[in-house]
């Protein structure tokens, strides 16, 4: 199973980077529109969780991809789990709901955990948060 590594620092524009990044190798392995889609949205949000909330220099994402299906794992300092907020109208417009949208397009398949190396990929200190996404493949 090919895997693939992207360095993303505390920036604004990491998350966008990185969504991009998870959509071109999937775009290349041809998995499909939507498994693309929902993967580079949940991308996107855990690396902007792990730029906004994490201490320390930024964060690594490490991806797992073939037609079965897929894993990000996205490193940061931050010890803290993660933690899905109750939503209401108000919080709805003005953010908190990343983990949410994680938790629904992955249907549950998602957690996190000490940062336990993929392939010597891993940071000293902090966490893994992964979601997983089934492939195309039947």
């Amino acid at each position: 199973m090919p895997t693939y590594t992207l360095f993303c620092p505390p920036l604004e524009t990491s998350p966008r980077i990185a969504r991009d990044f998870v959509a071109s190798v999937l775009r290349e392995l041809r998995l499909g529109d939507e498994l693309i889609g929902d993967a580079a949205l949940c991308t996107s949000e855990l690396v902007t969780n792990a730029c906004v909330h994490a201490k320390g220099d930024g964060a690594a994402l490490w991806l797992s991809a073939d037609p079965q299906g897929i894993r990000v794992v996205v490193y940061d300092g931050d010890e803290n789990p993660p933690v899905i907020r109750e939503l209401t109208p108000e919080r709805w417009e003005t953010g908190g709901r990343g983990l949410f949208l994680v938790d629904a397009l992955t249907r549950g398949s998602w957690g996190h955990g000490v940062a336990v190396p993929y392939d010597g990929l891993s940071r000293p200190e902090g966490k893994a948060v992964w979601f997983d996404l089934p492939g195309t493949a039947s």
